[in-house]
């Protein structure tokens, strides 16, 4: 069974988050108190304890939440995982994956340690769609897969009329995806 062992929050974007062992994923934001949430749809990273082994395996020191990641898992295939893929994320909370791997614009502390970092290649992201508590120890469930979830993003149109790819587009920041990250509706070039 896949299980969250983290829940994992910071105020500031740039810094490692913090375990806090439980939190709030409200619809349409994100984790409360994070300061990555909000209406885009990069609401909420993933990442599985396996992928922190491997730098641990580097004789990196690194713990859940040192990669900036708000949910550390166990027994779940982040990677597999498909765009459009639905999660399950404790007793109520749904998600839907919106992006797999990001860039990584500055070189963190990590990357300067190990040479590498797992989190642009291994982490997830998703957008809330139901909302709930979480904390460690819950079941991570797959419950959809793929593009064709029934909803008006994942089938073309949200509620404004526009496209997936534009939604999309209009989030990208600075902090956004290149270089072949994929996100909902687009594949991003370098």
């Amino acid at each position: 069974m896949a299980t969250i062992v983290a829940v994992c929050s910071s105020e500031e974007k740039g810094m490692p988050k913090k375990n806090a062992g439980s939190g709030m994923l409200k619809a349409d934001f994100g984790l409360v108190g994070d300061a990555h949430g909000g209406p885009w749809h990069r609401q909420v990273s993933l990442l599985a304890i396996e992928s922190i082994q491997k730098m641990r395996g580097l004789g990196l020191d690194v713990h859940p939440g040192d990669f900036a990641e708000n949910i550390t898992t166990e027994g779940i295939d982040l990677l597999a995982l498909p765009i459009g893929a639905r999660l399950k994320l404790g007793p109520e909370a749904v998600g839907e994956v919106t992006q797999i791997g990001k860039e990584c614009h500055s070189r963190c502390a990590i990357y300067y340690q190990a040479g590498d970092c797992v989190m642009p290649k291994e982490g997830i992201f998703i957008r809330v769609l139901t909302g709930g508590p979480v904390q460690v120890g819950d079941a991570i469930e797959v419950i959809a897969t793929g593009e064709a979830a029934p909803d008006k993003m994942a089938s073309g149109e949200a509620e404004d009329g526009t496209s997936p790819q534009e939604t999309a587009q209009e989030a990208i920041t600075p902090e956004e995806p290149k270089g072949g990250a994929k996100a909902a509706g687009q594949e991003v070039a370098l």
